[in-house]
């Protein structure tokens, strides 16, 4: 089977007719949520995918609110609660230049310019004007790096490997 990607999960019904509520796990959220789009539902207690087609998205506070062909009351959804949406490999498409997928960089160990290891990238926020990569050090807490020029050097998701600049107050 082809490799598949997680894209949200879905944690709720949205009102009467078939609208599910996803916290979203992708940044291509207009995307992969577009009208027409499939997905793949992999439901809690389910061995094989589900294909959906959208058939609608919104957004509402901090969730995607999709609707999907076939589904129209709130009884057809509700055991989708839980489920995971993803999408197969094939069907990610080619990135502009120093732009990756989250599961490139989840996972990637994370240097210094001095070759020193800082940890691994265990999550990645977007809160704002700039993705923020979570760093899970051997010892401590957790660093938080900025996705941007001055922070981050080399990103190299075929060896697993970031490289920053250590700017100050970054690991305080």
């Amino acid at each position: 089977m082809e490799k598949m990607f997680n894209v949200g999960k879905i944690v709720n019904t949205h009102g009467l007719m078939g609208e599910v509520r996803v916290i979203s796990r992708t940044d291509f959220a207009e995307e992969r949520y577009q009208k027409g789009s499939k997905l793949y539902l992999f439901r809690k207690e389910a061995t094989t995918p589900e294909e959906l087609i959208i058939k609608s998205h919104r957004k509402h506070k901090n969730f995607d609110l999709l609707t999907f062909e076939g589904f129209t009351n709130i009884n057809q959804v509700e055991n989708m609660k839980e489920g995971l949406l993803k999408v197969k490999e094939s069907e990610l498409g080619e990135l502009e230049e120093n732009a990756f997928y989250y599961h490139e960089i989840i996972g990637c160990a994370v240097y210094t310019t001095d070759g020193t290891l800082i940890g691994k990238i265990t999550e990645i926020l977007s809160p704002g004007a700039n993705d923020v990569w979570v760093v899970k050090p051997e010892k401590g807490k957790e660093i938080y790096l900025p996705y941007i020029e001055d922070v981050v050097k080399e990103v190299d998701p075929a060896e697993s490997r970031v490289v920053i600049e250590l700017v100050e107050g970054l690991l305080d």
